[in-house]
């Protein structure tokens, strides 16, 4: 499984817009083939970064989410907010996973 993690410094004063703008998302990478699901994080501190995390059966399946029409299309607005709602560049991270540990359901 590959884990994308997309850390993105949003100034606290447009967390808001932020926020709204992903309850709004059309919900194109849910569709793709080999996407496992979608989280996004909330930072506790007005210091650290959003997180945008995405899971994936494997690097294939995510490369061709991003090489994809959808990919493009559900990017399009990315750039409606005003450049002050961002404090820095987004990093994005790109990680196996190696071990994973849940609770059963009942």
């Amino acid at each position: 499984m590959l884990v994308v993690c997309n850390r993105i410094p949003v100034n606290p004063d447009h967390a808001e817009a932020f926020e709204e703008r992903f309850t709004q998302r059309e919900g194109l990478v849910d569709q793709m083939e080999g996407f496992i699901s979608f989280q996004i994080l909330r930072p506790t501190a007005p210091d650290q970064p959003y997180v945008v995390m995405t899971f994936w059966q494997d690097r294939a399946a995510f490369e061709a989410w991003t090489s994809s029409d959808a990919f493009q299309k559900q990017h399009r607005n990315s750039g409606t907010l005003p450049k002050d709602a961002f404090l820095g560049h987004p990093q994005i991270e790109i990680s196996e996973v190696i071990q994973q540990t849940e609770t059963e359901s009942e």
